[in-house]
């Protein structure tokens, strides 16, 4: 009977994999942190990226498990769409990691703490929703942390308006200016996935309460 609960897909893999993949996101922008606090450490590039890669053989793992199972315990279409917008965290983490070691020379006495604060609260609230789906947890529950996460995403817009007015109001270099404006703008694409994930669980499991 194992093959039959396989196929009908009554085993827990699905949240397995999406727990997983929510939880290689939240690596991701611990190691950035970890990179940020210490530039010279290349190790923490060459653990993002594995961890990205880890993250794509989870997602490609899931279109596996897709096309081998018959039933899935949520509909195809959701289990894509939170995998994808789950994989996109740690990809987008990875390139505003890649800019910033490239760029370093430039941003002496630059801080990103503010935003990497925001985005550690960003990953940990998605990496919970993403295991209530599984736990069926009550639908007032969910709410509360997709309003946490549009809560941290409007105050990283606030800080984004904020870091810009002194960039364009203040007597700087206009490359550097160039420069953290397009890594503020990466790390305001990273909350961004984050909110699109959350939104996608809330979904779910508004869909099934």
């Amino acid at each position: 009977m194992k093959w039959l609960k396989k196929l009908l897909g009554r085993d827990d893999k699905f949240f397995d994999l999406l727990e997983a993949s929510a939880r290689e996101a939240e690596s991701s922008v611990g190691l950035m942190v970890k990179m940020l606090k210490n530039p010279v450490e290349i190790a923490a590039l060459d653990e993002m990226a594995k961890t990205r890669r880890k993250d794509k053989r989870i997602t490609e793992e899931i279109t596996e498990q897709l096309c081998k199972t018959f039933v899935t315990p949520l509909e195809r279409e959701d289990i894509e769409a939170l995998s994808s917008a789950l994989y996109r965290i740690p990809k987008t983490v990875e390139k505003f990691s890649e800019k910033y070691l490239l760029c370093r020379p430039y941003l002496e006495g630059v801080s990103f703490s503010k935003q990497t604060d925001i985005l550690e609260q960003t990953t940990a609230t998605v990496a919970k929703m993403v295991e209530h789906i599984r736990k069926r947890t009550h639908l007032d529950k969910i709410k509360e942390e997709n309003d946490q996460l549009h809560y941290l995403e409007g105050e990283a817009d606030k800080l984004i308006l904020k870091l810009t007015h002194d960039l364009y109001t203040g007597n700087h270099d206009p490359l550097k200016v160039i420069i953290q404006m397009d890594l503020y703008d990466i790390l305001e694409k990273v909350i961004d996935r984050c909110r699109d994930a959350g939104n996608i669980v809330f979904q779910i499991v508004l869909k099934y309460s």
